[in-house]
């Protein structure tokens, strides 16, 4: 199994195969790079497709400290540099999203060729001017308390609702175990962090051509939000899932993984 050693007791899982533009893709909070299972075997005939799972996420090291979106981005820093990739493109899914806008506020554009964002906000939070927000003050402390004390029942509940249709047995039962893997500290510790973080500031200083994902269904994320992104990001395309709620890489894999790929090609 390969790992990636950020500093001491800091292990990062990932997986790789096949070569060419790297297309890295960052999960969501409390996921895993299981959830792209659908990704590497269509994107590694041509690109060198790469799934990491952040700290204490999935496979990787549980560590109690580092939870927030900043240290995620210089994660992936030192891992670009280490395997030495090169204008790599940048997957990002719900909070992947945000690990992917702080790298490029912290490290620039220069070695990345595009970002791919999939049905996230450019912020969480429900700020006085931003209603579109998914959370606010007392659902974020709600949340985080079920995390504490009933994380089992509430994941059960939650996950549902990242799909349009319902979820068969088998994909929930993979879920689960996957989303259960990091302690219930860090799951709160870092869900208050993506949740708070606000690029809508940022959005106006990126260059670097963006695909928008977004599925049609509104379970969680407003379409909305790929609106404003797409309003806000001047190198951008919006493309809409209709089959789709928060997951469109495995709710429509197919059309995704083409979709992405075509946009690569055409950077």
């Amino acid at each position: 199994m390969p790992y990636f050693k950020v500093e001491e007791n800091v292990n990062l899982y990932y997986e790789e195969c096949g070569s060419g533009t790297p297309v890295i893709f960052l999960h969501g909070v409390w996921m895993s790079g299981q959830f792209f299972q659908e990704q590497p075997r269509y994107f590694c005939k041509n690109h060198r497709a790469i799934t990491l799972d952040f700290r204490s996420h999935g496979d990787s090291s549980k560590v109690e400290f580092g939870h927030t979106i900043s240290q995620y981005a210089r994660d992936l820093h030192a891992f670009i540099e280490r395997l030495g990739l090169r204008e790599v493109v940048l997957v990002g899914w719900s909070m992947g999203a945000f690990v992917a806008w702080e790298y490029l506020s912290q490290f620039g554009e220069n070695n990345v060729r595009g970002t791919v964002i999939v049905d996230e906000l450019a912020s969480d939070f429900k700020w006085a001017d931003f209603p579109m927000g998914a959370f606010d003050f007392p659902a974020l402390t709600g949340i985080m308390r079920e995390i504490q004390e009933n994380r089992v029942g509430f994941l059960q509940g939650f996950l549902p609702l990242m799909f349009k249709a319902d979820v068969p047995k088998g994909q929930m039962n993979w879920m689960m175990d996957e989303v259960t893997k990091l302690p219930e500290s860090v799951a709160s510790a870092i869900l208050f962090d993506q949740s708070v973080v606000d690029y809508r500031d940022h959005l106006s200083k990126f260059n670097v051509p963006t695909l928008l994902c977004f599925g049609r269904e509104e379970k969680l994320i407003p379409l909305a939000a790929g609106e404003y992104l797409k309003e806000n990001l001047k190198n951008s395309e919006l493309v809409i899932f209709e089959n789709s709620c928060h997951c469109p890489f495995l709710e429509e894999s197919d059309k995704f993984n083409k979709v992405v790929v075509e946009f690569i090609s055409s950077l």
